[in-house]
């Protein structure tokens, strides 16, 4: 008789899914967070952690390779079955923001561990994506910019990355940051600051 497969995780790999899991909650907790604190929190010992991850650096750029595939899922998610531009940008914005603003601290790390290249070079798919929205709404008219599409999705990017740094540094509150980044998003394709608060006060209620 042969022999059954199953296609549950091995020890192994259970092991290595409850350190990221932990490492996550501890170093959003605090960023200053130590392979030998991660190691405590997760139950096993140092050597166990740096068997799955050689550094603190490899660490922190698995979480966020993770990170970005959840962006990536959530904005393709926010623009799935939206026709008009305006709408698809909305709901395509929001949706990151939502998983943004929880690794927003891990973003900052990524910075230094990942560098902001790498982090630049991840988020492609969801800029190319972002591309598309946009010179969608530029060629229907419903947005106007001096800048191409592709120059405008980076500057979009850049903005948000700003944003949650300037909720890292308490300088917005964190309860209106998504909100009113999406709003300032909109007011740079062009949509009056008037229309764009009620576009984004309908489609995130």
């Amino acid at each position: 008789m042969a022999a059954m497969t199953t296609d549950s995780p091995s020890r192994a790999e259970v092991n290595r899914r409850r350190i990221l899991d932990i490492a996550l909650t501890e170093l959003l907790r605090d960023p200053d967070a130590s392979m030998d604190q991660i190691a405590k929190a997760a139950g096993v010992v140092r050597r166990t952690v740096y068997g799955h991850f050689p550094s603190r650096e490899a660490l922190i750029g698995t979480l966020f390779e993770a990170a970005v595939q959840t962006v990536e899922a959530a904005h393709a998610a926010g623009r799935e079955g939206v026709e008009d531009p305006a709408e698809s940008l909305i709901r395509s914005m929001l949706a990151v923001w939502e998983i943004a603003d929880r690794y927003r601290l891990l973003v900052a790390l990524a910075q230094h561990s990942v560098t902001v290249q790498g982090i630049r070079e991840r988020l492609a798919p969801v800029r190319d994506a972002c591309v598309e929205v946009l010179q969608h709404g530029l060629d229907q008219g419903v947005f106007e910019s001096p800048l191409p599409a592709p120059a405008l999705a980076y500057a979009h990017e850049q903005m948000l990355f700003a944003l949650m740094e300037a909720v890292n540094d308490g300088l917005l509150a964190p309860e209106e940051a998504g909100r009113s980044a999406v709003i300032t998003v909109m007011t740079t394709v062009g949509v009056p600051l008037a229309r764009a608060t009620e576009l984004v006060t309908e489609l995130s209620g």
